[in-house]
């Protein structure tokens, strides 16, 4: 039991390091594209499933509470935690638009839609980035795997973090991190040095 735990941990660390080399870069472009789009009195709306919906809900409380800092609250919204909207909206519509369905409710022109998929093929997830698409909001997508149907409706302008693993659990893992690089930019940009 010993060596499965050290055997996490070090595919973790490996994966880590591999997804540091990859996508900082895409991770400083989404960081920027972020803080500009906060500077134009903009929001970020976030969505996701099971675990990813956890993430969703976390980059959304970093943004409103704080990261590690003290400072004003930043407009996010995470479209996962509504419990009677998204069963009004399952139940009434389909699954696939409990998202969408927000998304073309609350989003403006300008916003940013972050977009969480390990698999990249969340059809509800899919079905957010099309809406967002028509309001002329910006899109941010973490997924992992091969990028799956997310990453072929990506236009260009839209950014994909995809995390180089098969492995669910590995990819979320790096998708938390990601998140965490995000506010830790996005912090330092909009108000300085810590």
């Amino acid at each position: 039991m010993l060596e499965r735990v050290r055997t996490h941990f070090e595919q973790s660390a490996q994966l880590k390091l591999l997804a540091m080399e990859l996508m900082a870069p895409q991770i400083v472009e989404a960081a920027a594209l972020i803080c500009q789009r906060l500077l134009q009195q903009n929001k970020i709306l976030s969505c996701g499933n099971g675990g990813s919906a956890g993430d969703a809900q976390h980059f959304s409380s970093e943004m409103l509470n704080r990261f590690e800092r003290e400072r004003p609250g930043l407009p996010a919204i995470a479209l996962t935690t509504d419990t009677s909207t998204l069963t009004s909206i399952a139940n009434d519509y389909h699954y696939d638009q409990v998202f969408s369905k927000q998304v073309h409710a609350l989003g403006q022109a300008g916003d940013v839609l972050l977009a969480i998929s390990t698999s990249g093929n969340s059809s509800n997830v899919l079905e957010a980035i099309k809406a967002a698409q028509t309001r002329n909001m910006h899109v941010v997508a973490l997924t992992g795997k091969d990028g799956g149907a997310i990453a072929q409706a990506l236009r260009a302008g839209d950014l994909e973090l995809r995390v180089p693993s098969a492995s669910t659990a590995r990819t979320q893992e790096v998708h938390l991190l990601v998140i965490h690089c995000l506010c830790d930019l996005i912090d330092q940009q909009l108000f300085g040095e810590l």
